[in-house]
């Protein structure tokens, strides 16, 4: 398989079912903005120093491809996609909320500003979650537009977020005391 195969040249991409776009549409800015947030994930699971942030990490990385997938089927496809291809289900999101709850338990969630930098890890992880709110404010205006028929991304990609940051700060030592 070759690296390149000169379609792009063109400045369009292809849609899952052949329909060509401009990398200039907002579709394609999310999928953009998904594959940095994805590198970033990476970048944090290789400095993280705790083995249960690598683990997460890892899962994210991989989750995050979904959303992607889901955004690359023309909406008059959706409906036949959203039956053999994966999606984010409600079910993800749940599994995401309760990481959040799980983490709230044990980090000491900092009552200011957070100025990302305490370590390369937690940096990281920071650059990531960044990288990730963008990529939910690339799906809200999709799902303005009547271009993202799936809520639970919007969902996923907040409670994500909200994970990173209790993950940075975990990463960073920032537990609660246990009396």
């Amino acid at each position: 398989m070759k690296a390149f195969n000169e379609k792009g040249d063109r400045a369009q991409t292809s849609l899952l079912y052949g329909q060509r776009i401009s990398k200039a549409s907002d579709r394609c800015e999310f999928f953009g903005t998904v594959d940095e947030a994805v590198s970033a994930l990476g970048l944090a699971r290789a400095l993280a120093g705790k083995e249960k942030v690598r683990e997460i990490l890892f899962t994210v990385q991989k989750e995050m491809f979904i959303p992607a997938a889901e955004l690359a089927v023309p909406p008059e496809h959706y409906t036949e996609y959203s039956f053999r291809g994966p999606v984010v289900t409600e079910e993800m999101v749940r599994r995401i909320t309760l990481l959040v709850e799980e983490m709230e338990e044990v980090v000491a969630v900092p009552q200011e500003f957070v100025i990302p930098g305490e370590t390369a890890a937690s940096a990281a992880i920071d650059l990531a979650r960044a990288v990730v709110r963008r990529a939910e404010r690339r799906a809200v205006r999709l799902f303005e537009d009547g271009q993202l028929p799936n809520e639970n991304i919007l969902k996923y990609l907040n409670r994500t977020a909200d994970l990173l940051f209790l993950l940075a700060r975990y990463e960073e030592g920032g537990v609660k005391s246990v009396p």
